[in-house]
């Protein structure tokens, strides 16, 4: 059996989707059925999970988590796959959606005006492609024998045209513009660092929260025992399960 390190934030631990993962923090919000658990059963991989909901590039790659040391430790180098699904909490993506689906007056609180400042967003995005980089580097240096696919995010929003209530034009503008840039930062990086890149956003275009046939969750308060507000579904970590598995078979693995 060879071994597969899942790395990444809740996007890929897939948060209130039961059951959750046996023995993981329950911080990190890991769900026994996230891609990566779908993809080790499929490809009988023996698994070691690390996603864990809210990590950014820094919790990868440097920083404890909530007393958990930096995901990066879980490589020793005897890995055969390495998945990675981060940057969305470098730059506030998903709590700038949640935060616009709140009432008005809420958005004159500091941090979360702080959320909607277009300079901040900006500065945000330049330096997470960087940090991308950065991890493409160090995983691959730490997993010499891994195949290292960066897998990004599953599309949230609707196309401009379509409504997305209850959030404005102007937020869901912002958003997209947000996972866009995110995404085409994610392709960078995988290129530039010799990574492969599943192109989940890309795939879910038509899956969107507000679509007939979703593969992610719309705004709302968090609920136990179904997915968190704005993340994946049992549906979506089915679907990006499927598109890494084809990756591999492509690869012939």
């Amino acid at each position: 059996m060879t071994r597969y390190v899942a790395l990444g934030s809740s996007m890929a631990a897939g948060p209130g989707i039961r059951p959750s993962a046996p023995g993981a923090p329950s911080r990190a919000g890991r769900s026994a059925r996230n891609y990566p658990h779908l993809v080790a059963d499929r490809l009988g991989l023996e698994l070691t999970d690390v996603t864990y909901s809210g990590a950014t590039t820094s919790h990868l790659l440097d920083e404890p988590q909530h007393g958990t040391p930096p995901q990066i430790e879980a490589l020793d180098g005897t890995e055969t796959l390495v998945t990675v699904t981060i940057g969305g909490n470098d730059v506030g993506y998903v709590p700038m959606l949640m935060a616009a689906g709140l009432p008005r007056f809420v958005r004159w609180l500091p941090p979360v005006r702080a959320l909607f400042d277009p300079t901040a967003r900006d500065r945000a995005l330049v330096e997470v492609g960087e940090s991308l980089r950065r991890v493409g580097r160090t995983v691959r240096e730490r997993a010499p024998r891994a195949r290292v696919l960066f897998v990004d995010y599953l599309t949230l929003l609707p196309p401009p045209a379509e409504p997305v209530a209850p959030l404005s034009g102007s937020d869901a503008a912002l958003g997209r513009r947000i996972a866009d840039t995110l995404e085409r930062l994610t392709g960078q990086a995988a290129a530039e660092t010799g990574c492969g890149w599943v192109r989940a956003a890309q795939a879910s275009r038509a899956h969107h929260a507000w679509s007939a046939d979703p593969w992610t969750t719309r705004p709302g308060l968090p609920w136990p025992g179904r997915p968190a507000p704005l993340h994946p579904n049992a549906a979506g970590m089915r679907a990006v399960a499927d598109l890494v598995v084809e990756h591999q078979e492509a690869m012939g693995d």
